[in-house]
């Protein structure tokens, strides 16, 4: 990994792309500590210092310390996600979408990736008024209407500049932008995370036993996240000996990388913003009896949370299966190559066989990555250490997003060797 990031500078395209990237986090990161105007600061840190392991602890915790500060990227990337949740699932749902997706001149994804837009606009407008309402009722902002309509547009403002941030880091950098400005915001709380982690223990808060036991959860985590996101189901696939043109080609055996997990961290991030926002509405009525109960009800260590969970990373898993493997072009173009899977016919027959294979290890990935999430939060309320409840949900972020990054730069590595392979065999006329 040292070694390709060492040649990825050496490559001045690549190096490019990675120093925007870099940039644009910076950015990110500056807009967490810019005030929004009217908010008291002081109120604010002391309000989040009390529920700092809560539901708002992890929407703290996405947005990268930004929601505490109530900074003017306070809402993160989390109306950009509601946005392409709902896209996504409309597109699922009509035919008229779904073939604007499908559409080989790009208008019609240009088109859907305008409607998406549009709906970030409208959440992140919901949720900045929702917010300066609750932040009224507790005293934080105590401004006049044109104090209120400030901070509404700053906010709103803000989140249509992290979805800007991140559709530019997709186009012109390395990796998807919106999953690289969550790992960000995760990265950068973890330095106060370790530092208020370590004086517990020194001050005797946890017990050191307990801690200890933290951490090997934590390293179990990481290596289950690492083999669910590296592992495939081999399957195999046999070329008959075939002649074209002039040429024979021999037969030969080789096999199918079907991914177990093929939604990546997606199924986590989508299944966890998808809960957050209820919580969320909820919060805006502070002291109301339903909502109190309606806030307990959708806490990450209750079990209708907890179930709800599982649910939504096993759809959403699936729902990513349909979107990022099409059996049926796989098995066509096997048969045209004349390859075949080992007793199933080309075509129809191996395109259901790939099919029923891939139902099979998507759902054993997506109950792994469930139990990835669940794990350490059932763990925190067994050995009492808060910090390691939302540590499911943060490590398989950073783990595959950073899997992912790395991925894509050795693939872009991987393409410019193989073009400077061609262009000196075109240059000695080995290759015509």
């Amino acid at each position: 990994m040292i070694e390709g990031f060492r040649d990825a500078f050496r490559l001045p395209d690549l190096k490019r792309r990675i120093l925007f990237v870099i940039g644009a986090l910076f950015i990110f990161r500056l807009g967490a500590y810019i005030p929004t105007p009217g908010i008291d600061a002081e109120a604010m840190s002391g309000f989040f210092a009390s529920r700092e392991e809560g539901v708002l602890g992890l929407l703290n915790l996405l947005t990268g310390g930004a929601l505490s500060r109530f900074g003017i990227f306070a809402l993160g990337v989390g109306p950009y996600i509601n946005s392409s949740i709902v896209m996504q699932l409309l597109t699922g749902a009509f035919p008229a979408l779904a073939k604007m997706r499908k559409d080989e001149k790009g208008e019609g994804r240009k088109k859907i990736t305008q409607y998406t837009r549009t709906a970030t606009i409208f959440f992140a407008l919901v949720q900045a008024i929702g917010l300066i309402a609750w932040l009224r009722n507790l005293n934080v902002f105590s401004g006049g209407y044109f104090d209120w309509l400030l901070a509404v547009s700053t906010v709103t403002t803000g989140a249509i500049v992290v979805m800007w941030l991140g559709e530019v880091m997709s186009d012109h950098g390395i990796g998807n932008g919106t999953s690289l400005l969550i790992y960000a915001g995760i990265v950068a709380r973890l330095p106060r995370t370790a530092i208020d982690t370590a004086g517990r223990v020194i001050s005797v808060q946890f017990n050191i036993v307990a801690v200890v036991a933290a951490v090997a959860v934590v390293l179990a985590v990481v290596i289950g996240c690492i083999y669910l996101q590296e592992g495939k189901r081999r399957l195999p696939v046999q070329y008959a000996k075939r002649q074209v043109g002039n040429k024979m080609y021999e037969g030969r055996s080789t096999f199918i990388p079907l991914p177990i997990n093929p939604g990546g961290v997606i199924p986590i991030i989508f299944a966890t913003s998808l809960l957050l926002f209820p919580y969320t509405i909820a919060s805006f009525f502070e002291g109301s009896a339903a909502a109190d109960a309606f806030r307990k009800i959708f806490s990450p260590d209750h079990a209708v949370y907890m179930i709800a969970e599982v649910l939504l990373i096993i759809a959403f898993s699936y729902f990513y299966k349909e979107i990022a493997i099409n059996p049926g072009e796989w098995a066509s173009n096997m048969k045209d190559h004349g390859g075949a899977v080992s007793g199933y016919r080309p075509g129809r027959q191996t395109a259901d066989y790939i099919v029923k294979v891939m139902n099979r290890i998507t759902l054993c990935g997506a109950l792994a990555l469930s139990m990835i999430q669940l794990v350490p939060n059932l763990i925190s309320q067994v050995i009492k250490v808060e910090t390691l409840a939302f540590g499911g949900t943060a490590i398989i972020i950073v783990v595959g997003v950073a899997l992912d990054t790395v991925q894509q730069i050795e693939s872009q590595l991987l393409a410019r060797h193989f073009e400077g392979i061609v262009k000196r065999q075109r240059k000695s006329g080995r290759l015509l």
